[in-house]
């Protein structure tokens, strides 16, 4: 299988990653992890500082999948609103995760800082932008359910919310200023460094053939090497089929691409997004914006079909600010997200020492460290349970349909908008 990088901005701008080679012999570790995403380098990272003897395997490079290609928005919390949750979980296990994930932007900042990870760190806040009378009630409903639990969040008016974001298209935003913006590739590539600094050992291009019970343990065997362990994480989300092909089938994968802007003239950044917000939209096709550190605005959407993405958002951004009427658009990418039937992250306990983290529904900088980390506290006897759901999930019925409801879903929405803007 040959696995190509994308053609993104991240990729183009980020740090270098560590230097590391394919797993070439058979090792014996304590732990070994599936994947070089943010919750497997997050697990290896505090194994390996909590003394543990930790190998990481990964299929292609560093951040080669949605950690590397995703918006890069450090938020706090879930997709789902808090009351939801409660639903869900209970309101003690509800609680318990959103008090996990609600200070996760602060321990993923901590970690740039303490290993001084390169990644355009910007804590300005996000904005959710609220659209239409319905994006608005819901955005009402979130401030005051997150207030509620002592979330420092605040419902901006029309005014301020169109001033924050440049655009009249825009009736109120949600800021939370716990949150921010990070290069996410280059976040990827420094929890790597770190993880290589604190002992672990990591892998590349080495793409797993087969995962073995044998004795009290596991054998994960690559075509030149193996790691036998004692338990394995597999940390692939999105991407399972790079060597665990059955747990792909607990999750629909929705592709979401991204294109970014030359860099922009300091008039056109004086009036669209002046204060570096990270920003989405209420929609039900969700839009993302932001800028990175270079003036260049970065506008994405649910969909993978290029042609038609590309279209639509040099239209759609026309639209959004009028002072952008010539769109030149310097970077494309598409990557994917695992939606779980419930929109929560969920670590399976497979088999015995076997386990599983997906599911992170789009939103997986700060679940997916903050995952890493109780992982690595939890087999440390740090912690006594995980914040997320310790369930064992069943294959969701009628996957492709799903995923093709969403992505067909996108692409009308994709052409109708283009259509109506033209029009």
């Amino acid at each position: 299988m040959s696995l190509q990088p994308c053609d993104s901005l991240w990729r183009a701008s980020a740090p270098a990653a560590p230097t590391l080679n394919a797993l070439d012999q058979d090792l014996d570790v304590d732990v070994a992890i599936v994947g070089g995403g943010f919750t497997g380098l997050s697990a290896a990272l505090h194994l390996a500082k909590f003394g543990v003897s930790v190998a990481l395997v990964e299929a292609a490079e560093v951040g080669f999948g949605g950690s590397g290609r995703n918006v890069g928005l450090a938020n706090a919390g879930l997709w789902l609103e808090p009351d939801d949750l409660d639903r869900q979980l209970g309101a003690e296990a509800g609680r318990a995760l959103y008090d996990a994930l609600a200070v996760a932007p602060d321990y993923v900042y901590g970690l740039i800082e303490e290993y001084g990870i390169e990644c355009e760190a910007t804590r300005n806040g996000t904005l959710h932008c609220g659209v239409g009378k319905a994006g608005l009630t819901q955005l009402q409903r979130r401030c005051e359910q997150m207030q509620r639990r002592g979330a420092p969040v605040e419902l901006l008016n029309t005014a301020d919310a169109q001033a924050r974001i440049g655009s009249e298209k825009f009736n109120s935003a949600l800021f939370d200023p716990r949150a921010g913006t990070i290069q996410p590739l280059g976040y990827a590539r420094g929890l790597a460094h770190a993880a290589v600094k604190e002992g672990a050992q990591l892998f590349d291009q080495s793409p797993v053939e087969s995962i073995t019970p044998e004795g009290e343990g596991w054998i994960v065997k690559t075509a030149t090497g193996s790691l036998k362990a004692q338990r394995v994480i597999l940390a692939t989300n999105a991407y399972g089929e790079y060597g665990v092909k059955d747990q792909a089938r607990k999750f629909v994968p929705i592709f979401y691409s991204q294109l970014a802007t030359k860099p922009l003239t300091p008039e056109q950044l004086d009036v669209i997004l002046p204060n570096k917000e990270g920003c989405w939209d209420t929609c039900t096709v969700m839009s993302s914006f932001r800028m990175d550190q270079q003036g260049r605005l970065v506008f994405g959407g649910m969909g993978g079909e290029k042609h038609y993405h590309a279209s639509w958002a040099s239209q759609r951004v026309k639209e959004l600010w009028p002072v952008l009427q010539k769109v030149e658009w310097e970077f494309s990418w598409t990557g994917k997200i695992a939606y779980s039937e419930d929109h929560l992250p969920h670590c399976q306990q497979l088999q015995r020492g076997l386990f599983s983290v997906a599911g992170y529904s789009g939103r997986g900088i700060g679940p997916g460290t903050i995952m890493g980390k109780e992982l690595a506290e939890w087999f440390t006897d740090r912690r006594d349970s995980l914040s997320a759901p310790m369930t064992t999930l069943r294959d969701i019925p009628l996957r492709e349909v799903k995923r093709m409801f969403y992505e067909v879903g996108a692409h009308t929405y994709h052409v109708g908008q283009r259509t109506h803007v033209i029009g």
